[in-house]
């Protein structure tokens, strides 16, 4: 096997790994979203209120800071999600599925007509009505839980259309995150912005002068999420702005790493059942600081918060946010459901129709090819697991309603599009993908 095939495979490798937490990390969050959904509809709906708006406080001396338990979650836990959102760009753009024109054209064209088409047809379909703003909300895909849906294929969906389904979804969340940054930011309060972005400035150029040390990043970063919060734009996009600061490059290369490997051995005439000399616990501690150096900080951190985001944030985040009661009205009486069926059908079409007329367009200009293994019917149902917004959806939706009428219905077209979407797309890749896996 030749070094190029090895290669090859880690990086594969690799990427299962990825998968695998993501698709887990979605069944997960399909649990969670049936049970706030039970909670919020049963005889202890009171009860699920009233814990979202907990207030929670910290004080250290005169410093006091506290918010509802549901900002928390959305401000601070999302932070977290958002940062790592921030990582995996990163590292996408620089040595990964994004690194180069070739790679990122498709999945790219794919995402622009996954976010256009669907702000489109929500304009639409609420032209002239109330609710206008929350065109944004159908824009996003949630990586989770279309490859939650995904995994259930098993070994028949081939890798370059899991690939494609990631690359466009972290185009997606960039597209969704500058939504975000422009169009659903009111109040700014520019004192604290310049705050933030000095201290990002301070941030970048620790990282051109090759400082590793990651509590430093942690601790400025959290100062940079805190003048975000007063400044007015919403705090979660600090967490994006923090990870693009974080260094890529590794502190010790694998060559010198290597080296150090054959000198560490444990002396077996100084063990006994129970412990080891000194002198190899100082050779193990040699070892855990330079297995920890020849990790980039970026790819570091992504790892060790992953699953953190995967298995905690995101449940958290659905158990919080999901909880519509489904016979809510609005006070004033004017009936919106037409939000929720702009929502629904912008997710369910838009985002079907988006990514596959985009990304055909593309490649019938002879701007992007199809990669190999994929066929036009696949895309299709592909494309309709784009219609999985859910989790930005969700939180796109929190940011452009403030009405409470207005906001549980754009969460009820959310779960209602991204289930259709699911079941559909689902169903479609079960006919259209060959019955049996390619090796």
């Amino acid at each position: 096997m030749n070094i190029e095939s090895k290669k090859t495979g880690r990086i594969r490798a690799r990427f299962h790994q990825f998968l695998e937490a993501d698709a887990s990390g979605g069944v997960l969050l399909i649990l969670c979203t049936f049970a706030a959904l039970l909670w919020a509809n049963s005889p202890f709906q009171d009860a699920y209120e009233h814990l979202l708006h907990s207030e929670i406080a910290i004080q250290v001396g005169s410093f006091h800071f506290e918010m509802h338990l549901l900002h928390w979650v959305n401000d601070v836990l999302m932070a977290v999600f958002f940062f790592v959102v921030g990582l995996e760009i990163k590292r996408e753009i620089i040595a990964g599925e994004l690194s180069s024109f070739k790679k990122a054209i498709f999945p790219a064209l794919g995402a622009i007509g996954g976010m256009i088409v669907p702000a489109a047809l929500f304009v639409i379909f609420a032209a002239g009505r109330p609710g206008a703003q929350g065109w944004g909300i159908p824009m996003a895909t949630d990586i989770a839980f279309s490859l939650g849906i995904l995994s259930l294929l098993g070994k028949r969906v081939p890798l370059p259309l899991k690939v494609f389904l990631v690359a466009l979804a972290i185009v997606d969340d960039l597209g969704a995150i500058g939504v975000i940054a422009l169009f659903y930011t009111s109040n700014l309060a520019v004192g604290y912005l310049y705050y933030a972005l000095a201290i990002l400035a301070v941030m970048f150029v620790l990282n051109r002068s090759r400082v590793y040390k990651i509590y430093l990043y942690v601790i400025l970063g959290i100062v940079v999420w805190y003048f975000f919060y007063l400044s007015g734009i919403h705090a979660t996009i600090a967490g994006v702005l923090v990870a693009f600061t974080i260094p890529i490059r590794r502190e010790l290369n694998e060559g010198i790493f290597n080296k150090t490997l054959p000198k560490i051995s444990i002396d077996s005439s100084l063990t006994t059942p129970y412990t080891i000399s000194d002198s190899d616990m100082h050779k193990i501690d040699h070892l855990r600081k330079n297995a920890k150096r020849v990790l980039s900080p970026v790819q570091f951190l992504e790892h060790k918060l992953h699953k953190v985001v995967n298995f905690f944030i995101m449940p958290i985040f659905a158990l919080a946010n999901a909880g519509v009661h489904l016979s809510s009205g609005s006070s004033t009486g004017v009936d919106y459901d037409y939000i929720s069926l702009s929502v629904g059908l912008a997710l369910l079409l838009g985002k079907t129709f988006g990514i596959l007329s985009v990304a055909w367009l593309g490649v019938k200009l002879k701007i992007a090819e199809l990669p190999n293994g994929i066929k036009w019917n696949q895309m299709f149902g592909l494309a309709m697991l784009g219609g999985l917004g859910f989790t930005m959806s969700l939180f796109i939706s929190n940011l452009a309603y403030m009405d409470v009428a207005m906001l549980s219905a754009a969460k009820i077209g959310v779960l209602v599009g991204s289930t259709l979407a699911g079941i559909l797309g689902y169903c479609y890749l079960k006919v259209a993908l060959p019955k049996k896996p390619k090796c």
